[in-house]
């Protein structure tokens, strides 16, 4: 079994997302290791003085180069993100002379060994994911068919080929904003099948969970552990990896756990929701910092008061398109806040 070797980038903001991110991959693999670029000196410093096993991390001033310089004043702190998401890959697999690396955003936590998602990619050069977006919630169009979420390259012609097309890109552009066809880092992604050889879209369901697909699947527990099952086929399927996309940490312990217009089921908030955010708020109280004031929760603030009816009138304002859409296919909105204690 080869090392499987993966990175990541966030800042302090996100320490307690990265951090159950790193202790689910010590739960599933053994073999691994990762990379974190730290986006502050923050994060840098409290993991660089743990020395975690596994883990190596990376400082702003050893990664960015003259190219992503030049550039980054003309980015927000988000798309500076995107930005180097590439960049972050091929710095891995050109500094520490890797046959392969993946990157994987901070905010996911895996519930089996991701080397089950590297093996199906074969003799291919690069495994990409999709959205498999629920069909009200399909944002191909703006978002992309792929998600920028768990993405692979072997240190080979063909891989080395895209990565280098796609850092290229986004230094170019990459922006948090719908033009010519492109979407940030993301949209780069929906040609990449036809455009370059070599490339293989990830197959297995468990693979790429999020709030935008998961009203496609019934979940259980099994021996401790989730399973679940695609309600149109049967197939049957064991989750791999849960991207929590937008689920937002208060100060109050009151918990966005989505976008509000993602419906999810009772099942997937017990299943998924409830033992992650358990598992944040442990990450964030062993945390002892000495210097510094992280701000644990990206967003130290109580989370607005909307009744229903104002939050229906402000998914109006802000996306009229998402809920007609909700609206054809839902009666109700879904209320995505609680209170953790309350869970």
């Amino acid at each position: 079994m080869a090392k499987v070797n993966l990175c990541t980038l966030f800042n302090s903001a996100y320490l307690s997302r990265g951090l159950t991110l790193y202790k689910s991959l010590l739960e599933t693999n053994s073999d691994f290791h990762l990379y974190v670029f730290a986006f502050d000196d923050l994060s840098y410093d409290y993991l660089k003085q743990k020395k975690f096993e596994n883990l190596t991390v990376v400082s702003l001033n050893e990664f960015e180069d003259e190219q992503l310089l030049a550039i980054k004043s003309t980015r927000t702190a988000g798309e500076y993100c995107w930005t180097c998401t590439p960049s972050t890959i091929l710095y891995c697999i050109e500094k520490f002379s890797l046959d392969c690396c993946t990157y994987i955003d901070a905010d996911m936590c895996f519930y089996a060994d991701p080397e089950i998602v590297i093996n199906e990619m074969g003799s291919k050069s690069v495994l990409i994911t999709e959205h498999r977006y629920t069909k009200q919630y399909d944002q191909s169009d703006t978002s992309g068919i792929y998600c920028v979420q768990f993405v692979t390259f072997k240190n080979n012609t063909e891989g080395l080929k895209v990565l280098n097309w796609w850092r290229n890109a986004c230094i170019e552009w990459c922006y948090a904003r719908n033009e010519d066809g492109k979407f940030g880092d993301q949209k780069y992604l929906d040609d990449w099948a036809t455009r370059f050889e070599g490339v293989h879209v990830l197959k297995n369901l468990g693979g790429g969970l999020a709030p935008w697909n998961v009203q496609q699947y019934k979940f259980k527990l099994q021996n401790g552990k989730p399973t679940g099952v695609n309600i149109a086929t049967g197939e049957k399927f064991n989750p791999l990896f849960y991207h929590f996309h937008d689920l937002k940490l208060f100060s109050n312990k009151s918990v966005q756990l989505t976008g509000v217009i993602y419906n999810l089921s009772a099942d997937v908030k017990k299943l998924f929701y409830q033992p992650y955010i358990k598992k944040l708020f442990e990450s964030k109280s062993s945390m002892h910092l000495k210097t510094g004031n992280i701000n644990w929760y990206a967003l130290d603030e109580k989370p607005p008061q909307h009744s229903l009816q104002k939050l229906f009138l402000k998914i109006i304002k802000h996306n009229l398109k998402a809920i007609y859409t909700k609206l054809r296919y839902k009666k109700n909105i879904p209320f995505q806040y609680f209170n953790f204690q309350k869970m």
